[in-house]
Parts: structure tokens; C-alpha cells; sequence
């Protein structure tokens, strides 16, 4: 089969678009045939050796998954207990991957059978790649970190982005009361995800714009580390600060009992399960802004080396 993995760390010229062997699936194990991949701004770094991720080299990378189930491992669908995985050959599924093993950048990937949910039917299979864990990313940043509940008030910042607009939708359907910030260029987009408020942060002073302190102050963006300390000030006392900048460190104000969160996003099967509903109950958008055929991953690395990468990119295998 065709895959594209490197042996080494390093820069994008590391990546190969290779022939190797179709994988086995062990005990518990799923084989899915691909029909996309996601690429994540983790991908890029785990391929350049910056985030501190136990991988076994050679890798394949794109821990964002859909596709069709080919052949089951031993012991799938027995003991699972209830709420547990019941997989079929032909099933159409997503997954969040264990981000240390190989991903789905190929045209099979093995899966832990408790990693696949059924794929939502709303939209086309490949496309379900772009849900999986930026949409979990999203929850878990509200509602385990951020602890919102209905009637509280949040500041999105940099709602604009991919896990921005699930954000701002996922909030405003637990009865948040969302100020996001946005460009003019996703300020529709934002508005339509749900948001009560937008701020133009390209125009206008983020801190002066916020009329009433925020119960979260939920950080999307790559924000300059003063500014970021700076609006911890819009936040309430006794109120939380979660960011998904994992680079630098979250700011929180211990004399008025703020806390700060980092969000490092972990697999769960029975909210991915939700969420899935959710997009096949139109209550919630799967981003894709662009769709590229596997052999040209290597050329999105260095675009993302060169910059940041705007949207959802998934990537197409070309299956034999």
C-alpha cells in the first residue's frame, strides 16, 4: 500500500511517499481502509521533533481518521461491555488515533477498536476526517477545563479558527453567552457558528471592547504572551483561563483566584459519539477547506513549516 512516513525527525524533506506492507490487525485491533486523513499543526511537529510525543520511527503521521472497516483483529466485539465498540466489516467510521502510533496518512491504518465511532451520515466520508479532535479539542477546553455552564459568559479568542467556530457553537448550544473575536474575513462564519458578540481584533482594542467580565476566557490564537496576561483582566474573579497554545504558558491571576488550563486533547469515544450526532443533526459544521491526494502531503508540511496553515486540510489516498 501506499503511505507517506518519515524515519527521522526533522524538516519536511524528511517525509516519504513509500510502498510498504499492508498491516495485520492484533487483538483488538481494526484495519480501516482509509478514505481520508486530517492534517493537524501536532502532525508538524511531531514530524520536526518538537513535541515531546513517544513515537516509533519510522511513522506515518495523521491521528485523524475516517474510512471503512476491512478486517477485525481477535476479540473485537466481545467483552466490550455496554456502550462499548460493535464493528462490522463495511462499517464507515471515524477516529481520534493514539497519537504515538502510526496514523492514517496511507491507505489502511490499524485502530484500537475503542478508538472508531460510527461515521456521521450528513456528510460525504471523507470530509469526517476534519471532525475528530479538533471537535474534541473544542468540549474539552469548555466543559472539563473551562467548567462552563448554561447562563455564563465566555470570551473566545480567535474564534475564526477551525476549533474556534466548534467552539463558539458548542458553547452557545449549553446557553453561554459567547464574545468571540474575530477577523473581518470569519466574523460571518463566527457569527453563524452562534456567537452573541464579535470583536474586530484587527481594529479594535480586545480588552476595552469587553463590556462585562467573562466567566472563561478561552484562548485559540497565537497571541503575544503580554497581551495574553493583559486580558486575563476581562475574566471575573474565581474565573478560569484555558488555552490551547501549548508553546507558551497559560496565564492566570492567583490573587483573584483565576486559574489557568493548557488543553492537551484527549481520546473519548462517547463524546466523539455525540458529536457525530450532533453534525447528522445539523447543529453542528465540519470545516474542510481544502482536500489533497496523499502523495502531495510532504508539500503541505512545508507549506506549514513556512507558515500557518488556515482552515482544515484533509488528505485523499490514492487506494489501489
Amino acid at each position: 500500500m501506499k503511505a507517506v512516513r518519515f524515519h527521522e525527525t526533522g524538516g519536511p524533506e524528511v517525509l516519504r511517499y513509500e510502498d510498504i506492507d499492508i498491516p495485520t490487525p492484533g487483538p483488538g485491533q481494526v484495519r480501516v481502509r482509509v478514505a481520508a486523513s486530517a492534517f493537524n499543526a501536532a502532525d508538524n511537529g511531531m514530524r520536526a521533533g518538537f513535541l515531546p510525543i513517544p513515537i516509533q520511527l519510522p511513522h506515518v503521521p495523521g491521528y485523524d481518521v475516517s474510512g471503512t472497516v476491512d478486517a477485525l483483529g481477535d476479540g473485537v466485539n466481545e467483552s466490550t461491555g455496554e456502550g462499548g465498540p460493535s464493528l462490522q466489516v463495511g462499517d464507515a467510521v471515524i477516529g481520534f488515533l493514539p497519537m504515538e502510533r502510526d496514523g492514517g496518512a496511507a491507505q489502511y491504518v490499524l485502530a484500537p477498536a475503542d478508538a472508531l465511532v460510527p461515521a456521521p451520515t450528513a456528510i460525504p466520508l471523507p470530509d469526517a476526517a476534519a471532525l475528530p479532535s479538533v471537535a474534541l479539542t473544542a468540549w474539552q477546553a469548555l466543559f472539563d477545563d473551562g467548567k462552563l455552564t448554561a447562563g455564563q459568559r465566555i470570551l473566545i479568542n480567535g474564534a475564526g479558527g477551525v476549533v474556534g467556530k466548534y467552539a463558539t457553537a458548542l458553547a452557545k448550544r449549553a446557553g453561554v453567552h459567547v464574545v468571540a473575536t474575530a477577523s473581518p474575513r470569519s466574523a460571518e462564519a463566527v457569527r453563524a457558528a452562534g456567537a452573541d458578540e464579535i470583536i474586530d481584533h484587527t481594529s479594535t482594542d480586545v480588552l476595552g471592547a469587553v463590556e462585562d467580565q467573562v466567566d472563561v476566557l478561552l484562548n485559540l490564537a497565537p497571541i503575544d504572551p503580554e497581551q495574553f496576561t493583559q486580558l486575563v483582566a476581562a475574566v471575573r474573579d474565581g474565573g478560569k483561563v484555558v488555552s490551547t497554545t501549548a508553546f507558551m504558558a497559560t496565564p492566570g491571576d492567583e490573587a483573584r483566584g483565576v486559574s489557568a488550563a493548557t488543553v492537551f486533547v484527549l481520546p473519548h469515544r462517547e463524546r466523539l459519539a455525540e458529536l457525530v450526532s450532533l453534525v447528522d443533526a445539523g447543529a453542528l459544521q465540519v470545516e474542510v477547506t481544502r482536500r489533497i491526494a496523499l502523495s502531495e502531503l510532504p508539500a503541505l508540511h512545508a507549506e506549514a513549516a513556512a507558515g500557518r496553515i488556515p482552515g482544515k486540510v484533509i488528505v485523499l489516498p490514492e487506494l489501489a
